[in-house]
């Protein structure tokens, strides 16, 4: 019964997620490492979810991507940016200068380790050491700082996630990973992304 559930859970949750995609509900960074992700991770060795909207304690948390592999677990934050950045991995902000404009956002390796928390929350069976938080930046973006570890441009996210050779989850240990995620994650839908802005104003006030 629990499998025919769970079958169920994943065949209706990849129907939704393949209909909102088509809508257009991402940004351009994430559509491209969508498809850079697609295209070098095949087969079924690797499950790649995008667009996640998973519970968490205090709300709903978005992720742009999960890798699930063999190999381990990758929680992808992506960010699509020109101009210069200016970044350091213990600040709360980093810093994005266009043309002498400056402009703050959010540390995205923090913002990442929330994402890395739920997944590994959701994963309990998985070692904490087997989930990894990885940040790729997209666009002509140039960091005039040196570039912290775990951010990546999409060519050096591929080459580090290629590195990874050693099996660390067994065949059955991926499928259930898979299905955990597919069953807790909400509905791909503007509904869904209105609710989770609506905690982040909450939270972090207006954004």
């Amino acid at each position: 019964m629990f499998k025919l559930a769970l079958v169920g859970c994943v065949f209706a949750s990849g129907y939704f997620i393949g209909r909102f995609r088509r809508m257009g509900l991402e940004n351009t960074g994430e559509g491209a490492i969508r498809e850079l992700l697609t295209r070098q991770f095949p087969g079924e060795e690797f499950h790649l979810m995008n667009n996640l909207t998973l519970p968490c304690s205090d709300g709903t948390t978005q992720i742009d991507h999960v890798l699930l592999s063999r190999y381990g677990v990758f929680v992808i934050e992506t960010k699509h940016y020109t101009g210069w950045i200016f970044a350091n991995a213990d600040s709360a902000k980093w810093t994005q200068v266009i043309y002498q404009v400056r402009n703050q956002f959010q540390n995205p390796i923090r913002q990442n380790f929330k994402h890395l928390q739920v997944v590994r929350h959701l994963l309990d069976f998985v070692p904490n050491e087997n989930v990894h938080s990885l940040v790729v930046f997209t666009g002509d973006a140039e960091f005039k700082t040196p570039k912290p570890d775990g951010v990546f441009s999409p060519l050096g996210l591929v080459s580090h996630l290629h590195g990874f050779a050693e099996e660390v989850l067994t065949v059955d240990q991926l499928h259930t990973a898979v299905g955990r995620l597919e069953c807790a994650r909400r509905l791909i839908s503007g509904k869904t992304d209105t609710e989770h802005q609506r905690y982040l104003n909450q939270r972090f006030g207006e954004l």
